[in-house]
């Protein structure tokens, strides 16, 4: 039975066996059991590399007192969710991340993206959204991507629509927009390959 250990673009915690591109953490959400306990432990949400320095991330048992680990699709989902590059395993991903904010550390930019979070949705115009941010369409999840909108689901994109204009429900918080608006990309997959026809 899969861990509930698997985040949506809306920072649900979901039990599904697709594991995703990224990895990350936002402290430790389990009790000796396994069981989630709490969304979060701390304003420090990061998203991280699945392979580092010889550790591989794979989705195994949760050790009693560790942070949990956390699975997301691609990038885009992590962003969306609420989380930031880290700072060891992503550094470079990091620092050009926090340049783009302005925020002059990662204590700042943590708290800023936890206010952000607590908000959950922001009004916004589709067509002034760039690709790689969320929006919530038909109370689904969809990633703005070129001229179409995706419908995400654990396994990938599932349902292909025209990107219409208008107003919408953005998701991903406006701190990640800015830093994608930019035409900034990490290192890991901003978005996973699937596509559905």
């Amino acid at each position: 039975m899969p861990f509930q250990n698997r985040v949506t673009p809306l920072g649900e915690l979901i039990a599904t066996s697709e594991r995703g591109l990224v990895y990350g953490n936002r402290g430790c959400l389990h009790d000796e059991h396994g069981q989630i306990r709490r969304q979060w432990q701390v304003k420090r949400w990061i998203a991280c590399r699945l392979e580092f320095r010889g550790r591989h991330r794979a989705g195994g048992p949760m050790p009693p007192g560790r942070y949990t680990g956390l699975f997301f699709l691609d990038d885009a989902t992590a962003l969306a969710s609420g989380h930031r590059p880290c700072a060891e395993c992503r550094n470079e991903d990091y620092r050009s991340f926090l340049a783009l904010t302005g925020a002059p550390g990662a204590d700042d930019v943590d708290r800023l993206l936890h206010a952000e979070r607590l908000q959950r949705f922001y009004p916004a115009l589709l067509e002034d959204l760039p690709d790689g941010a969320f929006v919530l369409e038909d109370d689904a999840p969809f990633l703005v991507l070129a001229d179409e909108l995706l419908r995400w689901a654990p396994g990938g994109y599932t349902q292909r629509r025209s990107r219409r204009r208008g107003e919408t429900k953005l998701i991903t918080p406006p701190t990640s927009v800015r830093v994608l608006a930019s035409g900034w990309s990490g290192s890991e997959p901003l978005v996973h390959p699937s596509r559905p026809s």
